[in-house]
């Protein structure tokens, strides 16, 4: 019944969309997609559809133009993963940015590996 506006099918996470919309008995009327968040609040904000965006996607001091409702349960949880090149050298700031993004990975997990 109304238009959405979600991720490209090449975007991890838009076959849940589909999957969470036919356990429901419903078709998406799918009008535009796109890869980035940030596109699909721009065109929700033109009127041309609802938009279906992850959680971290959208902060409501800066999409004060949109309203948001949390539709998580709809879905099943996702995984993000975060790839490092074996062997590479890595700076203090990479190990932060691990221990950010998944606290429970030790240090000594990314040390290089001899020959």
């Amino acid at each position: 019944r109304h238009p959405l506006v979600t991720y490209n099918h090449s975007v991890t996470g838009h076959s849940s969309v589909d999957e969470a919309l036919e356990q429901q008995g419903l078709s998406a009327n799918v009008v535009l997609t796109a890869l980035d968040a940030d596109v699909i609040k721009r065109y929700v904000r033109l009127g041309i559809g609802v938009g279906i965006v992850a959680q971290m996607a959208f902060d409501k001091n800066e999409d004060r133009g949109l309203r948001s409702r949390d539709v998580g349960h709809l879905f099943k949880p996702g995984v993000t993963r975060l790839a490092v090149r074996k062997g590479a050298f890595l700076r203090e700031f990479h190990y932060c940015f691990i221990e950010i993004f998944a606290p429970h990975v030790a240090r000594g997990h990314f040390a290089p590996t001899a020959g």
